[in-house]
C-alpha cells in the first residue's frame, strides 16, 4: 500500500537541526558526523520552548549527531516516545564533503562529486522511511529531526517541484509542515523561523 492509496490524517513537523560550525562556515556535512555548537544547541532549545508536546505523538530522527542532539534537547521540553531512523540521514556527498561553496566551485563545477550518494537513491530512501512512518503511526503527528538535503526533498517530492530542493534554502532551527489526507500529501508550511532569536 503506497502513501497516496490510504485515506488517513498523518501530520508530519519537519525541524532542521541546528548549526554546526561546519554550517557556519559553509562547508558541506553530508555524512560527516559534525556537532552542534553553541549556537545549533541554542536554536534547538528555542525549538523545544516553541513546540508544544500535546501537539505530537512521536519524536523521530537522523542518527547523525547534529540531528540526534537537536532531537534530544527537543524532547527535554516535550518527553515524547523517540526513534532514530537510518532513513533520515543526511544525503552522502563523498569527496566534496568538508569543502566551502567556492572550493567545491574550483574543484567541482558541474556539482558532479565522486563517490556521493546518486540523487535518485538518496530520494528513494528517504521517501521510503516517510511511508514506513506513516505506517508505522498512521493518524498520528510525527516530529522529524532531520537535514536539509532530506527535507528539502521532502517537500519537493510532496509539492511536485514548487519548493524544496534547487529552489529553497532552509535555515537551521527552521520548522515546515506536511499533511497526508484525502488520499494527498500537501505541503502545509516550510522554512518558519519566527521561534528563533
Amino acid at each position: 500500500m503506497t502513501l497516496r492509496e490510504r485515506g488517513t490524517i498523518t501530520t508530519v513537523c519537519l525541524i532542521r537541526h541546528g548549526e554546526t560550525d561546519w554550517n557556519a562556515q559553509g562547508k558541506l556535512q553530508g555524512k560527516t558526523d559534525i556537532p552542534l555548537n553553541n549556537t545549533g544547541r541554542k536554536q534547538a532549545e528555542e525549538c523545544g520552548t516553541f513546540l508544544n508536546a500535546d501537539d505530537y505523538d512521536v519524536l523521530i530522527c537522523s542518527p547523525l549527531q547534529r540531528a540526534k542532539e537537536t532531537a534530544t534537547i527537543i524532547n527535554r521540553h516535550l518527553g515524547l516516545p523517540f526513534i532514530e531512523m537510518d532513513d533520515f540521514k543526511e544525503r552522502s556527498f563523498g569527496d566534496a564533503e568538508g569543502m566551502t561553496i567556492e572550493e567545491r566551485f574550483q574543484v567541482y563545477p558541474d556539482k558532479q562529486f565522486p563517490h556521493q550518494e546518486e540523487r535518485e537513491g538518496f530520494k528513494k530512501r528517504v521517501m521510503t522511511g516517510l511511508e514506513k512512518v506513516t505506517q508505522q503511526f498512521p493518524k498520528q503527528r510525527i516530529l522529524l529531526v532531520a537535514h536539509g538535503a532530506v527535507i528539502n526533498v521532502i517537500l519537493s517530492e510532496l509539492s511536485n517541484g514548487e519548493v524544496g530542493s534547487g529552489i529553497t534554502k532552509l535555515m537551521n532551527g527552521c520548522i515546515s509542515n506536511v499533511q497526508f489526507q484525502d488520499q494527498t500529501w500537501k505541503v502545509h508550511n516550510y522554512n518558519q523561523i519566527e521561534h528563533l532569536s
